[in-house]
């Protein structure tokens, strides 16, 4: 059985905006801007008949699909599609010694040394577990046209799980807010057919 899944990231919040660090911790909704993107979404991607649609436990996924879930697509919740927990990070506005402990944990990423942490964060071999327990699940649906919304870091995450790459390849995924990766599952295998695509954002 061949399934095309639609991984998206969530529209934009006043944090995001603010470069206030939000991670698992930290509800926010979407702001106007990230209201706008989500509708432009919707009127790109309504076409394609979703026959369910997954999103985090936050509400910022949600929101960013409600106009698809208006519609009446079964809808279902996972903490696996959760954002990364940033620990003492979370609600703070981006400073340099927070730049510092991002740097020195993803550059222990880029070695190979997963546990590496905020403190009192979550760590990229946690991350990576639940995110494979996700796409475990996409496996095991009858559903054939999936759409998933999630955020930032958790996609990078799934991105390099569906290119087959180790979790210290995250850092060459990009996901803007509403940016859109298609990947392909055929014969027991995910495959990327792009990521982050924006174009139902351009003027």
């Amino acid at each position: 059985m061949e399934k095309i899944i639609y991984f998206v990231r969530h529209g934009e919040t006043d944090f995001n905006k603010q470069r206030i660090i939000q991670g698992g911790g930290v509800d926010s909704s979407l702001n106007e801007t990230g209201k706008q993107q989500a509708l432009e979404l919707f009127k790109a991607y309504n076409h394609l008949d979703f026959q369910v649609v997954f999103t985090s436990l936050l509400k910022r996924t949600h929101q960013t699909m409600h106009h698809f879930l208006e519609t009446g697509i079964p809808h279902f919740s996972y903490g696996e599609l959760d954002e990364m927990n940033w620990g003492i990070h979370e609600g703070q506005k981006a400073a340099p010694w927070m730049r510092d402990n991002y740097l020195e944990m993803t550059g222990a990423w880029k070695k190979g040394d997963y546990s590496a942490r905020i403190p009192e964060g979550e760590s990229a071999a946690e991350l990576g577990t639940r995110t494979r327990a996700f796409l475990d699940i996409i496996k095991e649906r009858d559903e054939t046209r999936i759409l998933v919304c999630s955020h930032g870091r958790t996609l990078r995450a799934i991105s390099s799980q569906l290119s087959g790459l180790p979790l210290s390849t995250m850092e060459r995924f990009s996901h803007s807010n509403t940016g859109v990766t298609t990947a392909k599952f055929i014969n027991g295998v995910f495959n990327i057919l792009n990521v982050n695509d924006t174009s139902h954002l351009q003027p």
